[in-house]
């Protein structure tokens, strides 16, 4: 709720921008290297040639990008049928995204409407006056789409949760890195309800982050994912490969955080397209989000 209701969209854009680059830099410089690593008998980072294996963990990067895309385009059929036809439902969780849709008012009002009434002047005649009525009135299309939104957000911050979860137990470092990519994305989606609705919303949504760490901890706790003194025996893993369930939430969440970033984002930037001077601020915006990850990568 920091960022004010009536930012411009330029503003918006840039730090769409910025988000996106910290989101892809935290997809393909820290959790898809991450994942093809295997861990030597003293700790050492070794590349994995197992075809199989690095088939395995690529099938479910697809699977957490067909996910989201399956949740996305779920929420825009059910958005449609509420009458909000071709509205754009943007998980983003940014990812993120519905932003550029317009502030987070809930309550519009309708169109002035002209109400005549009858005064009297200081000579005591009767006289006509128009005046302007402003009426107060929720549009349930609006209100449903919102819940229909929400509930996005709480399926979409579950896969949050889970992911840093899985990113601490593999190490403090990436933890670190996928929170901070996490909260770079995390733009209110709440279109349809006040502020306080909004911040209520929020709490909500937030409640899917704990679940979804609290669910993380215990696929971790329950397979020893991030445990180098219990790996998974070559051939004991998944399809016979040495891939235990636990060391497939990272991946599947680097594909959901892919789709976030390339589909539900990246659209919007090229939609508002009229200024270079703005274009070359989201250049900008991008690669410094980008920098940044780059910077802790290295230095891990």
């Amino acid at each position: 709720m920091a960022v004010p209701a009536d930012l411009d969209p330029a503003s918006l854009n840039t730090m769409i921008a910025f988000a996106t680059g910290g989101l892809l830099g935290d997809v393909f410089l820290h959790l898809v290297p991450h994942v093809f690593f295997g861990e030597g008998e003293h700790g050492d980072r070794t590349v994995v040639v197992d075809e199989k294996r690095n088939i395995v963990i690529g099938g479910a990067i697809f699977a957490g990008f067909a996910a989201f895309f399956v949740l996305d385009k779920t929420m825009r059929v059910l958005n449609a049928q509420a009458g909000n036809e071709g509205g754009h439902h943007h998980h983003g969780h940014g990812h993120s995204h519905g932003a550029v849709e317009g502030n987070s008012t809930a309550v519009k009002k309708s169109e002035s409407e002209l109400r005549k009434r009858k005064v009297k002047g200081e000579d005591g005649i009767e006289v006509e006056v128009v005046t302007e009525k402003e009426e107060k009135e929720v549009n349930p299309s609006l209100k449903l789409s919102a819940y229909l939104n929400l509930f996005g957000d709480f399926t979409h911050n579950i896969t949050d949760g889970l992911a840093m979860a899985a990113s601490f137990y593999s190490s403090p470092q990436l933890g670190a890195v996928t929170t901070i990519a996490t909260f770079c994305h995390e733009i209110p989606h709440e279109s349809g309800f006040t502020k306080y609705q909004a911040m209520g919303s929020q709490f909500f949504t937030a409640v899917g982050a704990f679940v979804g760490t609290f669910l993380g901890i215990w696929i971790a706790e329950t397979t020893g994912a991030g445990n180098p003194d219990a790996p998974v025996a070559p051939g004991q893993g998944i399809f016979g490969t040495s891939v235990g369930p636990g060391e497939l939430v990272i991946p599947m969440t680097a594909g959901g955080f892919l789709y976030i970033a390339s589909v539900s984002v990246i659209p919007d930037l090229l939609e508002e397209s009229r200024s270079m001077k703005q274009a070359f601020k989201e250049y900008g915006a991008m690669a410094f989000g980008l920098f940044c990850m780059a910077v802790i990568a290295w230095n891990e």
